[in-house]
């Protein structure tokens, strides 16, 4: 006798592979919106590794990252006045 096993949020993907098909455009979106910031973050941090070790001091890491990708975004957008004025606030 054969078994055949499934994990059990499979459905998820399956509908999710079901929207995808229909809609083949939304992964080039996601890849142009979701994509660009992790290739930016990983050329800042010389496209190599972590300077830290332990998952703790890794995570405080990419959240720095992540901050200074956040910061230099909201200075592009909204300009130093209005961030210093936010931030004031």
């Amino acid at each position: 006798m054969r078994r055949v096993t499934r994990w059990e949020h499979e459905g998820v993907l399956d509908a999710m592979q079901r929207r995808l098909d229909q809609r083949p455009d939304t992964m080039r979106v996601r890849r142009q919106t979701v994509e660009h910031p992790f290739g930016t973050l990983k050329a800042w941090m010389g496209a190599t590794h972590f300077l830290t070790r332990t998952l703790k001091r890794v995570s405080t890491e990419m959240s720095l990252h992540v901050l200074a990708y956040n910061m230099k975004r909201v200075i592009a957008i909204l300009g130093v006045g209005p961030l210093m004025a936010a931030i004031r606030a």
